[in-house]
């Protein structure tokens, strides 16, 4: 049979035809809105001449949202930092699990929170704890971590974020020796992360994030995925400036290629990097792998090349799906991942114009109990189907997506 080529353009105009009809109008303004009031800016505590100081951002309005806490607190909510409570260990430092209720504090929410510790020997700092503390301290979104809390004595900085039960996207999506997460999980969790990143870029200044990656996606128990670690977050460019030039960071496999040879950092270096996240569900596959032969070794140029004939789609999705996955959905998410790892920056599409798309394989109906991690859906026939192209790998109908 032969397969219908799909277009960039047709896939974002049915796209976003079909998911304006179901978007909340007064959701997305208050986000916008939020996005927009004037805040206080990184370059802003960083440039002597502002007369703003370290100590003024500890104490200003941007912190009143959050609690200061003293050092020893922390210690105990932590068991003083007990190798059992250790969650994991990043470019900052360890992170530990503690638990928050009024005991430890007047005032405070019972919860279960993560708690960052900077490694006084690591590669980050005191400038990178602030990073933090001014992005989430004033941004909230729904796909953005909760920054709750810090600590600021002597020389210890530390960062206490809301529990995120299901750990990093890294961590669920390349673990061994449990069944592979879902189509429609892949896709929600896509959806949330470029949601997220989204918001970021629509802020004024826009926020570039920098480190977009598997390991920075966390996850909620119903697999909500929010950004985490904004540590090497920069403000985009002001006025009519197309990019902001910065000291090249970032994780080998995720960097864009642009911002490698120029240190040009914009909006579209992000997309780049979601296009690799993208890839990395579509696949299963790990961004860098030298475990993998050769022309294998980074997933960007051995699949890439695939992404845009309908008839490959086989060959680059996760073998872990078991042939569980809708054919066409399948086909416009590894066009879009195409579109967005575009080596020419203004190629790429904007995060919003991602989310539009992505909205369209969200499926509303999936069950998520425990640990299930595994979903297969059958279509009623009210539902319907659109054909061959909508039976999967192995002759069954999963759940359709009304695309046209």
């Amino acid at each position: 049979m032969a397969l219908k080529k799909i277009t960039w353009r047709s896939l974002a105009l049915s796209c976003c035809h079909r998911c304006e009809k179901t978007r909340s109008v007064d959701a997305d303004e208050k986000l916008l809105k939020q996005a927009s009031f004037q805040r206080l800016l990184l370059s802003d505590v960083s440039n002597p001449g502002s007369g703003i100081s370290v100590d003024d951002v500890s104490l200003g309005a941007i912190t009143a949202g959050l609690h200061k806490f003293a050092y020893s607190e922390l210690r105990m909510i932590t068991h003083n930092f007990s190798w059992s409570n250790l969650l994991g260990e990043g470019g900052f430092g360890p992170v530990y699990k503690g638990f928050i209720d009024g005991k430890v504090r007047m005032g405070l929410e019972p919860q279960p929170v993560a708690i960052k510790l900077l490694d006084q020997n690591g590669l980050q700092g005191h400038k990178e704890w602030l990073t933090e503390i001014l992005f989430l301290g004033q941004l909230q979104h729904p796909h953005l971590v909760k920054l709750i809390g810090f600590c600021s004595e002597e020389e210890q900085r530390v960062l206490v974020y809301e529990y995120m039960a299901r750990g990093s996207l890294e961590n669920q999506l390349f673990r061994k020796y449990s069944a592979a997460l879902s189509w429609s999980i892949r896709m929600r969790i896509a959806y949330g992360a470029a949601a997220g990143l989204a918001f970021l870029h629509e802020a004024d200044p826009p926020v570039i994030y920098r480190d977009f990656k598997t390991s920075n996606v966390l996850l909620e128990t119903d697999f909500t995925a929010k950004l985490s670690d904004f540590g090497l977050a920069r403000d985009g460019p002001e006025d009519d400036g197309s990019h902001v030039s910065t000291r090249i960071m970032g994780t080998q496999g995720y960097v864009a290629p642009e911002y490698i040879t120029t240190g040009h950092l914009t909006t579209k270096s992000d997309v780049y990097s979601f296009g690799v996240v993208l890839l990395e569900l579509l696949t299963g596959k790990k961004a860098m792998d030298y475990m993998r032969p050769r022309r294998e070794q980074s997933l960007v140029a051995w699949a890439k090349p695939m992404l845009r004939d309908p008839g490959m789609i086989n060959r680059v999705i996760d073998p872990g799906l078991e042939g569980q996955f809708p054919l066409k959905a399948a086909r416009r998410v590894a066009l879009l991942a195409h579109r967005c790892l575009s080596r020419v920056a203004n190629h790429r599409p904007t995060m919003s114009e991602v989310v539009k798309v992505l909205e369209c394989f969200q499926d509303s109906d999936i069950a998520i109990t425990g640990p299930i991690i595994y979903v297969v859906a059958h279509p009623t026939a009210a539902e319907g189907c659109h054909g061959e192209d909508d039976v999967d790998a192995r002759g069954n109908q999963p759940r359709c997506f009304f695309l046209p």
